[in-house]
C-alpha cells in the first residue's frame, strides 16, 4: 500500500471533503487529485457519498458526513435535545444547523439541515469540536430551535443550565427570543 494511502487510513476521520483528501494525498492539481479520487472509488478504496465528500467505508460516523457537507455547520437540534434528554420521541434523522434548509437521504441515512443566520453559524460560542465534528451543547441547540420555532414543546429541560442560556442568547441579536427564553424558564424552571 503507498504512503499516501497509510496516512489515509491512519486518519481518526472516516469522512472526508475533496480539499481534505488532497492534503492527505499532497496533491495540489485538481486533474491529477479527480483522477487519483476516481481510482480510488473505482478499486473501493473510497465511497463517494455525496458531491466531494468521500468516506473510507460505509462504516462511517453519520455526525462527521452531517457536519462535513456544508461549512460551517454543527449538530443541534432533536439530536441534541434526545442526547440531553430533554424530549423523549426518537428520530433516525440527523438534524444540523447550516447556511441552508434540506432534507438529504445519504447511505441510508437521513440528514435534515436548518437555516441559521451567518452572524449565529460562525459565533462559536456553545459549540463543541468532538470526534471530528462540531455539536451544540444543549442551551445552543434549545435558544437554536426557540429561535427558529417559538412554540416548540420540549419534554424535559431540568439539564438546561438557564444562566448559559442567558448568556448565549446575546449572540442571536433578536429581543424577541430573548423574552421568548424568559417564558421558557417561566414555564420549565421551578
Amino acid at each position: 500500500m503507498d504512503n499516501t494511502l497509510v496516512k489515509l487510513f491512519k486518519n481518526t476521520k472516516t469522512v472526508f471533503t475533496s480539499k481534505e483528501l488532497a492534503l492527505i494525498l499532497s496533491e495540489t492539481n485538481s486533474d491529477n487529485l479527480k483522477a487519483k479520487i476516481y481510482y480510488y472509488i473505482k478499486t473501493g478504496v473510497i465511497v463517494r457519498l455525496w458531491r466531494g465528500i468521500y468516506a473510507k467505508g460505509f462504516d462511517f460516523d453519520i455526525k462527521e458526513l452531517a457536519t462535513s457537507i456544508y461549512s460551517p455547520s454543527y449538530i443541534s437540534f432533536e439530536t441534541v435535545f434526545r442526547n440531553a434528554g430533554m424530549i423523549f420521541q426518537h428520530y433516525d434523522t440527523i438534524f444540523v444547523a447550516g447556511p441552508w434548509a434540506k432534507d438529504l437521504k445519504i447511505a441510508k441515512h437521513k440528514l435534515t439541515f436548518r437555516r441559521l443566520k451567518k452572524t449565529v453559524l460562525y459565533n462559536p460560542a456553545g459549540i463543541i469540536n468532538k470526534d471530528n465534528y462540531s455539536i451544540a451543547t444543549p442551551e445552543r441547540a434549545f435558544l437554536d430551535m426557540i429561535y427558529l420555532s417559538p412554540e416548540y414543546y420540549f419534554d424535559n429541560l431540568d439539564s438546561l443550565d438557564w444562566d448559559k442560556c442567558f448568556e448565549l442568547v446575546t449572540i442571536y441579536d433578536n429581543k424577541q427570543l430573548f423574552g421568548r427564553l424568559k417564558n421558557y424558564q417561566k414555564k420549565y424552571a421551578q
